[in-house]
């Protein structure tokens, strides 16, 4: 698979002086094209900023976003237009991401008005196509948000972004809002999805659960860093990050009598206006050294599409 976005050396600091906040800082990846990325970590971690920079909601503090060969960093805003017809977003909320006063109709047309796209009664049509896709009913064009279920909003707001025909979309925590019975609808509904139209999607969650089940490949996130990338099913089986290692032993099991090396974190995670120094996880790392302290780990490639930023070879 060829690469559609790669992201290199993104950073994006919030604040001016000294100590700004380092929400991301330095954070290298790659999505191929029809495929599904997992960004997972910690609140704080910066997931959700990564997300926002990528599609330029936000502007990045240095770095590049190249999407389809074209760097997105310096594009002005009316050189970005053309691109964010391709690049759409589900937001976290269903709540807050629909406007209360617009019927949905209106929504989904206001997206395409927006890019020119369907005409007349065609556009018509679109809607009702977009509505049944989602699993809701064409009749529900005429209704308000504040008359649909969270489940039921976030299935509109899929459909919004699907209304432009884009051909990469970042999945913002699109279930984190949702009770958990509601959860595993949009998540069959968004692998339908992609089946049917081969979407390539950075999918953010906290969810290990979840991740696991949809993602083809995981980033692994901590205070803005990336600790470890590597295919779903490898990262799960045999995690190469104490971080990955941590998260994997938190995440609650239906087998109790599974035998699992838990090596719980302690503490907090550190703020990011004053990251520690080195290994930003060394703070909390059960295999800390004093090497830790004095050097940032690289991401380097240990295996065949696993990489990993740590200075030990032998852990976890």
């Amino acid at each position: 698979m060829t690469e559609i976005l790669t992201v290199s050396g993104l950073k994006k600091y919030f604040g001016h002086g000294e100590r700004p906040v380092r929400a991301v800082d330095d954070v290298s990846f790659d999505i191929r094209d029809g495929e599904v990325l997992g960004l997972v970590g910690e609140s704080g971690s910066g997931k959700s900023t990564i997300g926002r920079s990528v599609l330029k909601l936000i502007e990045p503090t240095a770095g590049q976003v190249t999407f389809d060969g074209i760097d997105l960093v310096p594009l002005s805003a009316s050189a970005m237009r053309p691109y964010r017809r391709r690049l759409q977003i589900i937001f976290q909320d269903p709540y807050a991401s629909l406007n209360p006063r617009r019927r949905v109709g209106d929504t989904l047309d206001e997206a395409m008005a927006t890019h020119g796209l369907h005409q007349g009664s065609a556009r018509k049509v679109r809607i009702a196509e977009l509505l049944s896709l989602v699993g809701l009913s064409p009749l529900h064009a005429q209704r308000f948000p504040h008359e649909f279920s969270g489940g039921q909003r976030q299935r509109i707001g899929i459909a919004r972004a699907l209304a432009v025909e884009p051909q990469f979309i970042v999945a913002d925590e699109p279930v984190s809002a949702l009770d958990v019975s509601i959860q595993a609808q949009v998540i069959n509904l968004l692998c339908d999805l992609r089946e049917k139209f081969g979407l390539t999607m950075l999918f953010i969650s906290h969810d290990l659960d979840v991740v696991e089940y949809l993602c083809d490949r995981i980033v692994v996130l901590y205070l803005g860093k990336v600790m470890e990338i590597a295919p779903a099913r490898e990262l799960y089986r045999s995690p190469r990050h104490p971080y990955t290692e941590a998260l994997l032993a938190a995440s609650p099991r239906p087998d109790p009598d599974a035998r699992r090396v838990r090596r719980l974190l302690q503490g907090d995670i550190p703020s990011p206006v004053n990251p520690p120094s080195g290994c930003v996880f060394r703070t909390r790392c059960p295999y800390a050294q004093d090497a830790c302290a004095a050097t940032v780990p690289p991401l380097r490639e240990i295996a065949p599409g696993r990489f990993k930023a740590c200075l030990r070879d032998d852990v976890p």
